[in-house]
């Protein structure tokens, strides 16, 4: 089986794959649902005077008109269905996102879950049953991770995230969830301004996490330092000596790059669009916290204010609480490294990144949006 081709840099990107989906006619009922889900999009801004006051709005006076505008859009971001999912315009990519996720949490995730139940184990009672270890998911949004835990056979899940609506939602996926049980606790909490321990019970703390997953959010923490160090100590207090943290976050060197690059500072395709509203500064002058930019991804993120994390400061600035980096790749390297590996590459046709004849529901627009992000492990000492 043939993995799609794949760019040696990614300037270069010459993605071509085969017209592989045959797309049906939506019902009249399917039609009903989506344009409906169209307005709640477009009419998201208005929530900020219905909401109600959540536990996550503890940290207000720390948090910033962007970081509430984050916090709103993800709030307003419609639950679809799983059938309605797959008309997506990006579903190539988002298939595509799912998968590298996977490969993250089995290659690095999986073994610490194991490690630590097994420690655990050794410290209870002789017949004590040997469990896969407990996971803490700052930024859960609605839920679309639980499945791929539940494969990992935790024991314990933890979701937590500012938008009090997607807690909801994501309580509710787990409650109608078919996979294997874990026992999972959802609360809101603004990770960023304030202890994660203010929104949960003591017992859920009482021992430390094997696991603290952050997938697509961390970098809405930079931007300011306070709040990043607050993201970081929510991390590294409750995670365990020889846990791991796994997150995926924007490549900040390609976003400098080609936003410097740019003469009106923006760049992008037809599916999604990076801009800033000045021009970037050099390198000695740029901040390492708070430097803005707008992103917009189709069908997904509506021009949402997002923060650079600064790669070999957040290195820096992670080793001060006890973090030490294990792995970084860009999306493309990642596909070159695991799409012929015995597990993962089969995996790509079973979550429909290819089909079975190696096409791919993503063309070269997705595929180019892809490896603007990349995906990290650190390792707690």
């Amino acid at each position: 089986m043939p993995p799609p081709p794949i760019p040696q840099k990614p300037s270069t990107v010459s993605y071509k794959p085969r017209p592989s989906s045959r797309l049906m006619p939506l019902t009249p009922q399917e039609i009903r649902f989506y344009n409906d889900s169209e307005k709640s999009r477009r009419g998201w801004s208005s929530l900020s005077k219905k909401r109600k006051r959540s536990p996550a709005d503890e940290g207000d006076s720390k948090r910033s008109k962007d970081a509430d505008t984050i916090m709103l859009h993800y709030d307003a971001r419609p639950e679809v269905e799983r059938v309605m999912r797959q008309e997506s315009p990006i579903i190539g990519l988002k298939n595509f996102n799912n998968w590298i996720k996977s490969v993250l949490f089995a290659n690095f995730c999986h073994p610490a879950l194991a490690s630590g139940s097994v420690q655990r184990s050794r410290l209870g009672p002789k017949k004590a049953p040997i469990t896969r270890g407990k996971v803490l998911d700052l930024g859960c949004g609605k839920g679309g991770d639980l499945n791929k835990w539940a494969k990992a056979h935790i024991s314990e899940y933890v979701g937590l995230d500012v938008a009090s609506m997607s807690i909801d939602q994501a309580r509710q996926r787990y409650e109608s969830f078919r996979g294997p049980r874990f026992d999972a606790t959802f609360a809101a909490c603004d990770c960023y301004g304030v202890s994660i321990s203010t929104a949960l019970d003591p017992d859920k703390l009482s021992t430390p996490f094997d696991v603290v997953s952050m997938q697509f959010c961390m970098h809405y923490a930079f931007e300011t330092e306070e709040r990043a160090r607050c993201m970081l100590d929510n991390v590294s207090r409750w995670l365990r000596s020889g846990g791991v943290f796994v997150g995926t976050i924007p490549n900040s060197g390609q976003l400098l790059s080609r936003l410097r690059d740019s003469p009106n500072h923006s760049f992008g395709n037809n599916i999604y669009n990076i801009r800033t509203d000045t021009p970037v500064p050099s390198d000695n002058e740029l901040p390492k916290f708070g430097f803005r930019y707008v992103f917009w991804l189709k069908d997904a993120v509506e021009n949402v204010p997002e923060f650079l994390v600064l790669w070999d400061d957040f290195i820096r600035l992670a080793a001060e609480y006890r973090l030490v980096l294990k792995y970084r790749k860009e999306f493309h390297d990642m596909f070159t490294e695991f799409s012929e590996h015995s597990e993962f590459g089969p995996l790509m046709t079973r979550m429909q990144v290819i089909d079975p004849h190696g096409d791919s529901k993503m063309d070269e627009e997705q595929w180019e949006a892809a490896n603007i992000y990349i995906g990290f492990i650190f390792e707690k000492r």
